[in-house]
């Protein structure tokens, strides 16, 4: 293949900024949108525009599907079928499992387990309730229900609440029965549901109240709401791009390309699931972005193959040229996803990795259908794309008199204008961003419908707030402590004195023992709840100050660990590796799409205004969850922090999603250049031929992600409400203001790009030299 072209404009001798003669200065009438509307005449084309040639890969690959579009379509047709298939035999659950080696709280665990320290396993609370009256009455109930627990599969051991200490509440009405799991419950499907409530069924019998706590209440937790929000992201589209294209024809295939690649993809990633821990949030987020990005690619496919067919009159060929241009764009959007989701492995904790692995896994098979299955359909429907009329189409625009044409002239003559009033506008939606206040968020933030909200509840007001979030401390004594009983009790006097007497602490259980005397065990419990702040500063208080002064003058070593410890140190762990992320991604895109667009400027700009967007974003989800300005609406019931993990996901989905249309912009703005060398007229040609093309994707994506909303998860709530929004301020601010005015003011310097710098750079383009202006090329 003959090396392609650069793209690039200087030579190493201009001066980044110099305009050619002729070429407007903002404030005046940019060329190609005059008064009267005509058109300027053409510019000479930018030095290292690609010539005509042979087509590339991606016009050879697009026209081959339109061909032979029978062949792709059974081709995807077989795929789904035997993924569906292998899913359902071979596929495995999703279930929230955070480890997080080198830290405290995870050597604490692991040192309970190795030394034999309570039961192992995944321990689960069940809570029973008597209402006014007194458990000891259900005495046969309670042991009938122990025992059908205890004869369940994949369960280790069950307390007793009347024989256990600690288990019933101080006016006896409320008991907690405690299962430990092999696993994690939270992913055993909805059969062993069922067989759990059979065996609690003696407790509902004799009218107490029985509540599955967290994980075990997120296995009774209800799983139609995401078939219902995607349901509702498809009826949405389908409206949209009814009211976009005009036609049933064209509506239904990026639909159809859009669903085909989700059902691959996430039964792809059932499969995975067998040999990898994803967690339960997993499919929701890969349902979200799949389905998103799915219509966006196939919509941008199917505009541009409208527009083609104006001036190529076999659809085949038309289709190979669709896939040449916007499939490239296609191509480095899905790419610049998939990059930017990778690199959550750079926070280091594998929870998040393979929550960015799932949505990049969607993503990615959504761009392949989109290569592939769009253009078979495309050849299958040739110039029938406008059948089944409800309006009259309405496709690119052919001149530059239209409404995106004339906006593109307001924004050339005051660029400082828009250009500012953006920039005020994400500024002052990310003020909130300032007050973040990240936690792990536990069963309290849910609804009060849930079981494990109710759970959690019942706990706080019979056992007092704190016991929802107890934490373990640790204590690993040396070999002169273990051999020595006097002086180990001594220490364990010491350790409950001074622990109790550390503030926010409710009460401190009398130190235990390992059964190999290797370990001091204690349980301290909080005075308030574990998304409390002051609970986070018990925690750091714990581990940074109190155990070591409680251990001063001997060689002993202590850990605070459990649920909420682990929490708490997830938390700390992704504040301090989120700056890393963010320059691991942003590097990581601004490479990318200095390869593709061979500018320096554009490359920084992209990176910069995308920060602006997510910062906005940020703030508009602390406003709604963590002030609580109409999440009520959104059936969260009170103001909670946001969880720690979501600005890391927000930031990878976003960052990635933003320079989606980015990319589909800046492509046609680039390919304008190249033909006419007319920076102006550049950006109003790309501007009219997107603009309408974005919009329509941003309302399908806002609309698939916003239809999240109805699922339980407060989490998934967040996450909805942050991408969202996001996508409406990156197709609206960022893509339609602060992009174009900010390409109107550098003007030449655009497309500036050093020679050494071009000389290192890798060549990015699939297409080689461009296609010729007409024929259909060899077949």
């Amino acid at each position: 293949m003959q090396r392609p072209s650069t793209g690039a404009v200087s030579t190493g001798s201009e001066a980044p900024g110099t305009e050619p003669p002729g070429t407007a200065l903002p404030g005046t009438e940019p060329p190609g949108i005059g008064a009267t509307g005509a058109p300027s005449a053409p510019r000479p084309k930018p030095a290292g525009a690609p010539a005509p040639g042979p087509p590339g890969l991606l016009h050879r690959t697009g026209r081959w599907c339109a061909r032979h579009a029978w062949r792709v379509i059974a081709v995807w047709a077989v795929l789904l079928a035997g993924l569906a298939v292998a899913d359902h035999a071979w596929g495995g659950d999703y279930a929230d499992s955070l480890t997080l080696p080198g830290t405290g709280a995870q050597t604490g665990a692991d040192l309970l387990r190795a030394h034999g320290s309570g039961a192992a396993g995944v321990s689960a609370p069940i809570v029973v309730g008597a209402g006014p009256g007194s458990l000891a009455g259900h005495r046969a109930a309670i042991e009938a229900a122990v025992g059908g627990l205890g004869r369940l599969p994949d369960v280790l051991a069950v307390t007793d609440p009347l024989t256990t200490p600690g288990a019933l509440s101080a006016n006896g009405s409320t008991g907690i029965v405690t299962v430990h799991f092999t696993g994690n419950p939270a992913g055993f499907g909805p059969a062993y549901l069922a067989r759990l409530d059979d065996a609690v069924g003696p407790l509902r019998a004799d009218r107490l109240t029985v509540e599955y706590g967290a994980p075990l209440g997120q296995l009774a937790a209800p799983r139609a709401a995401d078939r219902a929000s995607e349901a509702i992201g498809l009826a949405v589209a389908v409206l949209v791009l009814l009211l976009g294209f005009g036609s049933v024809a064209a509506t239904g295939l990026p639909l159809l390309t859009a669903v085909a690649g989700l059902a691959a993809g996430l039964s792809a990633l059932g499969l995975l699931a067998a040999r990898v821990g994803f967690a339960q949030s997993a499919p929701t987020l890969a349902a979200m972005m799949g389905l998103g990005v799915g219509i966006d690619y196939a919509l941008f496919l199917t505009t541009r193959y409208r527009a083609l067919l104006r001036d190529v009159p076999e659809p085949a060929e038309a289709v190979g040229r669709t896939v040449a241009t916007s499939g490239r764009a296609v191509l480095v959007a899905a790419a610049t996803v998939a990059t930017a989701l990778a690199g959550l492995y750079a926070g280091g904790v594998s929870f998040i990795g393979t929550l960015g692995a799932a949505a990049g896994l969607t993503v990615l098979v959504g761009a392949a259908a989109s290569l592939t299955l769009t253009p078979a359909l495309l050849g299958l429907l040739g110039g029938r794309i406008d059948r089944l009329r409800v309006r009259t189409p309405v496709s690119e625009p052919a001149g530059d008199a239209d409404l995106w044409h004339r906006w593109a002239g307001v924004l050339g003559r005051r660029p400082w204008l828009f250009l500012v009033g953006g920039l005020l506008v994400l500024s002052v939606l990310a003020v909130p961003a300032a007050a973040i206040r990240l936690s792990h968020l536990d069963a309290g933030s849910q609804p009060t419908g849930r079981t494990d909200r109710r759970a959690y509840d019942l706990i706080g007001e019979n056992f007092g707030p704190g016991a929802n979030g107890p934490l373990t401390v640790v204590v690993q004594l040396d070999g002169s402590l273990v051999a020595d009983r006097a002086r180990r009790e001594a220490l364990a006097a010491t350790l409950r004195r001074e622990l109790a007497a550390l503030p926010g602490v409710a009460a401190v259980s009398p130190p235990v023992t390992a059964p190999d005397d290797v370990l001091l065990i204690s349980t301290v419990t909080p005075e308030a709840g574990p998304q409390d702040r002051s609970t986070a500063e018990l925690f750091h208080t714990l581990r940074d100050t109190g155990l070591p002064h409680a251990l001063a003058g001997t060689d002993a070593t202590g850990y605070v660990t459990g649920g909420t410890a682990t929490g708490l140190t997830f938390t700390d762990t992704l504040a301090a590796r989120l700056p890393l992320v963010v320059g691991v991604v942003v590097a990581a895109a601004f490479l990318l799409l200095l390869t593709v667009f061979r500018s320096v400027l554009v490359a920084v700009k992209a990176a910069l205004l995308n920060l602006f967007s997510i910062a906005a974003a940020y703030g508009v989800v602390v406003a709604v969850f963590q002030w609580g300005w109409g999440s009520s609406l959104l059936g969260v019931t009170a103001e909670v922090p946001v969880e720690s993990y979501v600005p890391m996901m927000m930031f990878a989905i976003v960052f990635g999603l933003s320079m989606d249309y980015e990319v589909f912009l800046l492509s046609r703005i680039r390919e304008t250049w190249l033909r006419t060398g007319d920076n102006h007229l550049a950006v109003a040609t790309g501007l009219a031929a997107t603009a309408r093309v974005i919009t329509c994707a941003a309302v399908i994506m806002t609309s698939v992600f916003l239809a999240f909303l109805l699922s339980s998860s407060v989490v998934v709530k967040m996450l909805a409400v942050g991408l969202g929004v996001s996508v409406i301020i990156d197709a609206t601010v960022v893509r339609l203001l602060l992009v174009p005015a900010s390409m109107y003011l550098f003007r030449r310097a655009n497309w500036w790009l050093p020679r050494r710098l071009d000389e290192l750079l890798p060549h990015f383009d699939p297409e080689g030299p461009a296609v010729p202006a007409a024929g259909g090329g060899p077949r």
